[in-house]
């Protein structure tokens, strides 16, 4: 009976601490631009229990819980401070603080000096960004655009762009931006205004632009200027095609949301990000499959070296596939997607080496699509230049997924129950199951799940911030 009360009463508390916290991760990120996360997961908008289950999965990375009320005094505390915008992560810093004790206070002004120097704005004015298309990824983007809304960050959502304009297509559009059968319901409120051709969400003012292709727009009509028009179309993808863009009068830089052909640079933010330069106008944000496995493979490579190796999508079936049997252009494809594993080919692999150089020509790979809607894996079977240990990997890449310039691409998970749609919402570009590792000698196979909707869909918002210079310092650093 006392032992049954107690853990009740430390659930309380737990819940209490994390419903006093929302607000305080609200205030931090509306005024100073400050995003609180944990261990890589945003705080922002989450639920109390979000935020206990994220207090709660430190356990697999440090070993412990966090302390939840230590947690809220941190976060008390920064809403004291004058910070400049950052991501900073509470987690790491709660870990820290649970181990040398002390007063918040000042443990926090020596742990965030750099960012204690009052409140700023890392761009002039807000960066116009418009969404060409409004499919899977375009959606997600623009939910998360609109979730970023901000003093820190001020890429807007200005327009979308799509074909139809029919009867009733507005409120369809915005429907489908409200409801989602696999990320769910959008949070906070959306509104139509059909007379000017708009949706209005959380108070982000959207035009909805008609038009068959880019030739007829002119975003200027609309007061957008220098704008970034990110093409999740897929229709276009070489210089060409996509250069269509920049003959529009209020647009100044294109991304694409596909691998890129020709010479149009193929980035996977946390890896060749630096490749970007000023005056490259069109850019391509690769394929989810790509941003899954690059950051993985450069870690490994960089450690261990890699002869060479063999990458098995298994990929969730996407909207190019069939519902029932029909015609289709792709081999296989035409077969019905929820009732089939559909062998394919991946162009993934080989796109690796325009993002990662030293790995070109070292990698063959296949994919087999599979009847679920979202969240892919990649088997990687790799030859490495020196014998290592199951534990030697899982230690090093877990240390990587913590403390390295890739912890926003590579999470790492130690539960032996998690499954495909556990991983749903996941941000990372890919995540590490260190318990189905397999190592014999200088043999590697790792086992890297990702949402390759909303882990794709952050990879092209990192990149998009790289773009529009809006780059934001991340405290501690690793």
């Amino acid at each position: 009976m006392g032992s049954s009360a107690t853990h009740f009463e430390k659930w309380k508390e737990q819940q209490n601490s994390a419903e006093l916290m929302i607000p305080l991760v609200g205030q931090l990120y509306r005024d100073n631009g400050v995003t609180i996360r944990i261990f890589g997961r945003r705080l922002l908008n989450n639920s109390a229990i979000d935020i206990l289950k994220a207090h709660r999965y430190a356990l697999q990375l440090v070993g412990e819980e966090l302390n939840l009320p230590k947690s809220l005094e941190l976060v008390k505390t920064m809403t004291g401070m004058d910070l400049a915008p950052a991501r900073i992560d509470l987690g790491k810093l709660c870990y820290k603080y649970m181990q040398e004790g002390g007063d918040p206070k000042s443990f926090l002004t020596k742990e965030l000096e750099s960012i204690n120097t009052g409140k700023s704005s890392i761009l002039n004015e807000p960066q116009d960004i418009v969404l060409y298309g409004f499919g899977r990824i375009g959606r997600l983007l623009a939910r998360m655009l609109i979730e970023r809304v901000g003093s820190g960050n001020k890429m807007r959502l200005r327009a979308i762009v799509v074909r139809g304009g029919k009867e009733g297509d507005l409120k369809k559009r915005a429907s489908l931006l409200r409801r989602d059968s696999v990320h769910g319901a959008f949070s906070g409120s959306i509104n139509v205004d059909e007379e000017e051709s708009a949706i209005i969400a959380n108070g982000v003012y959207i035009k909805v632009i008609y038009a068959n292709s880019p030739a007829e727009v002119d975003y200027t009509k609309y007061g957008i200027k220098n704008a970034l028009v990110v093409d999740n179309t897929g229709m276009w993808r070489d210089e060409e095609g996509l250069g269509q863009h920049l003959n529009c009068p209020g647009a100044s830089k294109v991304l694409l949301t596909a691998p890129g052909k020709g010479n149009i640079k193929n980035i996977v933010f946390g890896v060749n990000h630096t490749d970007i330069t000023d005056s490259d106008n069109i850019l391509s944000a690769a394929s989810c499959t790509t941003n899954a496995i690059t950051p993985v493979l450069k870690a490994i490579n960089d450690e261990f070296g890699i002869k060479n190796g063999h990458v098995e999508t298994i990929h969730s079936y996407t909207n190019d596939q069939n519902l029932i049997d029909n015609y289709h252009k792709g081999d296989r494809r035409g077969r019905s997607a929820p009732l089939n594993m559909v062998l394919t080919s991946t162009g993934a692999a080989s796109a690796v080496g325009k993002c990662l150089p030293e790995m070109q020509g070292k990698l063959t790979g296949n994919a087999v699509r599979v009847p679920t809607p979202n969240v892919s894996m990649a088997i990687m079977n790799l030859n490495l230049n020196k014998e290592t240990t199951k534990e030697e990997v899982n230690d090093y890449l877990r240390g990587i997924s913590l403390h390295s310039p890739m912890q926003e691409q590579i999470d790492y998970t130690t539960s032996s129950e998690l499954v495909s749609t556990d991983m749903v919402g996941s941000t990372h570009a890919g995540v590490v199951d260190s318990l189905a590792t397999i190592v014999d000698g200088d043999r590697l196979v790792l086992y890297v799940w990702y949402d390759n909707e909303s882990g794709y869909s952050a990879q092209v918002i990192r990149m998009m911030q790289e773009v529009v210079g809006l780059k934001m310092p991340t405290v501690p650093a690793e």
